[in-house]
């Protein structure tokens, strides 16, 4: 499976991604940045983030036993007419930062 794949309008994280990310949060901060393609991700419990992004919260929804988790892109996809085929989506993350940014 890849980390981090768009299937029915839904963001899926591997659980190993998602446990480094995010640790055992069941809500995260999301903001899209439609003139770069962009979707950040970051934690509940992270504080200087809000303060940097105007970011919605949203679930994020544990999938299955091995961990990995999605949330809903829906209203991102429609709002800024991203294409919502079902396909792999490149990301990044670095070490020690609890974020993950998305092309979309």
């Amino acid at each position: 499976m890849s980390e981090v794949k768009l299937r029915n309008r839904h963001l899926f994280l591997s659980g190993a991604l998602a446990t480094d990310t995010f640790g055992d949060a069941t809500q995260v901060y999301v903001v899209y940045y439609a003139q770069n393609h962009a979707l950040l991700l970051a934690p509940s419990d992270d504080e200087l983030f809000p303060t940097m992004h105007k970011a919605g919260m949203q679930m994020l929804k544990t999938r299955n036993l091995k961990g990995d988790r999605s949330i809903s892109l829906e209203e991102i996809l429609i709002d800024h007419d991203v294409d919502d085929s079902d396909r792999d989506l490149p990301y990044s993350c670095q070490s020690g930062l609890r974020m993950l940014h998305i092309n979309l």
